[in-house]
């Protein structure tokens, strides 16, 4: 692996610490969250941890942890989870997050709503400032609204540009949206953004998930720090 593949790694397995026998997990998407996977289906084969049942986040998660042997429930059968953990695209020092590059962000802010405590990890390079400073802010909509969410987000100095999938065709979510990638630039206020968002008719969720994580795992050549999120 690569030294950016292992601090991943070493994220997810201090994740891991904080999970007991008999819970339920919701199971995050993308890169560093299927280091995760690899590493519970380690300790479920060798006994480490016992009875858990993940809810998924993305069709891919959920056919990589079957593959892996890692038990699976829908959310509708366990509808509060004890953890949900998952990576991030950009993490402020308020513990704020970016996510959404890998097309499920609105899945994952789902199950991070329904967990009890939401952890994230990371390597160090996801650390900024300010969100949005380097990455644009997914936004998952309704196709039929495209026009209009456009139209609104360059009302709020953005810059929204329609992903796309390898062959050229609107990229489509598992739940069959389209996402456009905006370029608000560093964010001075990414709660106050968000709210605006919530106001547009057919944006169905956008990749700021404020005020939502309790703990991140910070990777890097140090060694795993923890973030935590301050109490009011």
């Amino acid at each position: 692996m690569t030294d950016l593949e292992i601090y991943k790694r070493q994220a997810a397995e201090e994740a891991l610490a904080y999970i007991d026998n008999g819970m339920t997990l919701g199971l995050g998407s993308g890169s560093t969250a299927e280091h995760l996977l690899y590493a519970l289906a380690e300790r479920l084969t060798d006994g480490r941890l016992r009875n858990i049942t993940g809810v998924a986040s993305s069709e891919r998660t959920a056919a990589v942890a079957t593959r892996l042997g890692i038990p699976l429930a829908t959310l509708a059968e366990r509808p509060v989870l004890d953890i949900a953990i998952d990576g991030a695209d950009e993490v402020d020092p308020a513990l704020h997050l970016i996510k959404g590059r890998g097309g499920a962000l609105l899945r994952e802010k789902i199950i991070a709503a329904s967990a009890t405590r939401f952890l994230v990890i990371v390597d160090e390079t996801k650390l900024v400032n300010r969100l949005g400073e380097r990455m644009p802010l997914p936004i998952e909509l309704v196709a039929f609204a495209l026009p209009l969410v456009e139209r609104r987000l360059y009302e709020l100095g953005g810059e929204p540009t329609l992903r796309r999938a390898a062959d050229g065709n609107p990229y489509r979510t598992d739940e069959g949206h389209v996402i456009v990638d905006v370029h608000f630039g560093a964010m001075p206020d990414p709660i106050a953004l968000g709210a605006a968002l919530n106001t547009i008719p057919g944006i169905m969720e956008h990749g700021i998930f404020a005020g939502m994580a309790e703990l991140a795992f910070v990777a890097g050549p140090a060694g795993v720090a923890r973030m935590q999120r301050a109490t009011p």
